[in-house]
């Protein structure tokens, strides 16, 4: 066998390939940005012909820096942005449109409807899953509306609907030419549309959104050691390679921590912050505004749930500061700027810029920065975004621990604000738990590789997964419970100054 796997990880700003040897240590990655189309207040856009351009250059450009072949490789896996919907034609490979990306908020009227009219309650018991812009189901409905080509391709079974993994695992298996058109049911369970205890899509959830049941791509494990199909020798792998994984990224992330038992839980920093508490084999309904879904399902075994707390924008506010407001050059001058002052001097930032997700589910909210005075600078500014993804966790675990009745003890942090120790450290102050990180802190693409070569047979177990985990850094509390309280009860005050800007 081959002596190493390959990861391609699609997130929502960049494309990375990573791979990985039977250590699961990283071998070599090539990451390239992708465009971020803004074309109106609200609308957030991909070109997925760039989506799938960056994936064959950054598979290239990782085999290149690594002297290896695709013939090295045992097998390949998938993770991507989950929520962010494609539509494209099945005989020439064009998409009808650009990608609507999962923090896109177009489609907040249709989920007032939905909300208001019942069939919120039944998405909700059968999909785990709250009427909310943030999922696919209600982006593919708009697309149907108001794209004219699209509908009755679709009823011919000419257009097909996808994520990102099923728009990138059609086209690396041929796209035109015979492309596979499935998803993982990590993916699935993101859209509104499946049932999570049948794991296959709902004839009447399909009817509230008036989806033709034929775009739709067939429903696979997360893993599975019948592939899905081969690469092209023709592609950028340039060989047959197995694809036998594909997850959502805070699956992926999931497995990457090796969350593997019922109470272990993972938070990753990334564009937005998801935080997945594994529930095992059982369905939690959440009371408390957290998401039921699907964690992974591996190779001969049920499908594994989580509740999970989704937040639409942390890392995204420090890209923010970067590039709409100019506060910072690089997303990295944010740790030294926000540590040249002791705290916010009493500002909040509450990044709503696509409503509040978990645990509000608020639609109508809008970013808010409150509590100014003349002594604020942006040093104080820079502190409170880094703060803001620190507090919007703190709401997510409170949540987590009313549902399961589990307090947190130890929070396993992955993801690119990892980097930032200053936010760490806070962190671990507003939650009074201590926060460590692994010595691969980019777990989404190491959850892939490790989900495809249980498929593959490159690794045996999950017990051998766990023997790879290592901590790398460990931040501890240092605030007064009575400062922690106090922090959390103005973060509270400002969120609530959010709601109802926007009328649904």
């Amino acid at each position: 066998m081959p002596d190493f796997v390959g990861a391609l990880d699609a997130g929502t700003t960049s494309t990375r390939f990573m791979i990985f040897d039977h250590a699961g240590t990283e071998i070599a990655r090539h990451q390239l940005e992708h465009t971020q189309i803004l074309p109106r207040a609200g609308w957030v856009e991909h070109d997925p012909v760039e989506l799938w351009e960056r994936a064959g250059a950054v598979i290239t450009g990782a085999l290149t820096a690594a002297g290896l072949r695709g013939t090295d490789l045992a097998a390949i896996g998938i993770t991507n942005q989950r929520e962010t919907t494609v539509v494209w034609d099945r005989r020439t490979g064009r998409p009808y449109r650009n990608a609507i990306v999962w923090q896109d908020t177009r489609t907040d009227q249709l989920v007032a409807r939905l909300t208001s009219d019942g069939r919120g309650e039944v998405i909700t018991a059968k999909a785990g899953l709250p009427p909310a812009t943030y999922f696919s189901g209600g982006k593919l409905a708009w697309i149907l509306e108001h794209e004219p080509e699209v509908r009755p391709a679709g009823e011919r079974g000419d257009a097909l609907f996808g994520t990102v993994d099923s728009w990138l695992l059609w086209n690396l298996t041929g796209g035109p030419d015979g492309g596979v058109h499935i998803t993982d049911v990590t993916n699935a369970s993101r859209t509104m549309l499946m049932d999570l205890a049948a794991l296959d899509w709902d004839e009447q959830l399909l009817g509230f959104f008036d989806v033709p049941a034929g775009m739709l791509p067939r429903i696979r494990p997360s893993a599975v050691t019948t592939p899905y199909g081969l690469t092209r020798p023709t592609g950028p792998v340039g060989a047959e390679v197995a694809l036998t994984a594909a997850l959502g990224d805070q699956q992926a992330a999931t497995v990457g921590q090796v969350c593997f038992r019922p109470g272990e839980a993972k938070n990753t920093y990334g564009t937005g912050n998801f935080l997945l508490l594994n529930t095992g084999e059982q369905i939690v309904r959440s009371t408390h505004g957290l998401l039921t879904t699907v964690a992974y399902q591996l190779p001969d075994a049920p499908a594994s749930y989580a509740l999970e707390g989704a937040i639409a924008v942390t890392g995204a506010a420090i890209q923010w500061l970067r590039d709409q407001l100019g506060v910072i050059g690089a997303a990295a001058d944010s740790e030294a700027l926000a540590g040249s002052v002791a705290d916010t001097g009493g500002a909040y930032f509450v990044p709503a810029f696509s409503g509040l997700f978990a645990p509000y589910w608020r639609s109508d909210a809008r970013g808010a920065i409150v509590g100014l005075s003349r002594f604020n600078t942006r040093a104080h500014l820079a502190r409170a975004a880094l703060e803001a993804i620190c507090y919007q966790t703190r709401d997510v675990v409170d949540a987590m621990t009313a549902d399961s009745g589990v307090a947190l003890d130890l929070l396993k942090a992955d993801g690119g604000v990892t980097a930032n120790a200053l936010c760490m450290q806070l962190q671990a102050d507003i939650l009074g738990v201590p926060v460590c990180r692994p010595v691969v802190a980019e777990t989404t693409a190491l959850g892939a590789a490790y989900a495809a070569g249980l498929g593959a047979g490159f690794w045996r177990s999950v017990d051998e997964l766990r023997a790879h985990w290592k901590e790398d850094r460990r931040w501890t509390p240092s605030w007064s419970a009575r400062q922690r309280e106090d922090g959390y009860a103005g973060w509270r005050k400002a969120v609530e100054r959010t709601f109802g800007w926007i009328d649904v």
